[in-house]
């Protein structure tokens, strides 16, 4: 240990995180970041179930383009999420079934549900809405 008084301070080393495969900090908030994104598009998901049933069919082709683009973001969500906690090959098979109606929304949960599991393995607080990336 150096008793210089004059030393500048040294940045305190962050912990390596654990659950992404690059094991940094800053894959961590990309996490958190593409959770919150994914969990819009589960939103969307549900929203527009419930939309459907109750807007006229002159209105429909507006919901129907809603959950295209919400089926479109959500695989790329999908796509960034995975690649960072399983692999690209995970991430494009994911991807994929992503396109598929109902699987599409077991794959986002499951990938959600999976992201929240690494998030609270390095004791981030994951609400409703996921995690705050810019508190990571």
């Amino acid at each position: 240990m150096d008793e210089n008084p004059y030393r500048s301070p040294e940045a305190p080393v962050m912990a390596e995180a654990v659950g992404v495969l690059s094991g940094s900090r800053e894959d961590l908030r990309l996490v958190a970041k593409y959770q919150r994104g994914l969990l819009i598009c589960i939103l969307i998901y549900l929203v527009s179930g419930v939309v459907s049933r109750l807007v006229p069919p002159e209105i429909m082709l507006i919901v129907a383009s809603g959950v295209l683009v919400a089926a479109i973001a959500g695989l790329v969500f999908v796509f960034l999420l995975s690649t960072k906690v399983y692999g690209t090959g995970a991430g494009v098979i994911l991807g994929i079934l992503t396109l598929i109606p109902c699987i599409g929304l077991i794959v986002l949960l499951v990938i959600n549900q999976k992201a929240t599991g690494v998030l609270r393995q390095n004791k981030i607080k994951v609400g409703l809405l996921g995690a705050d990336p810019n508190s990571i």
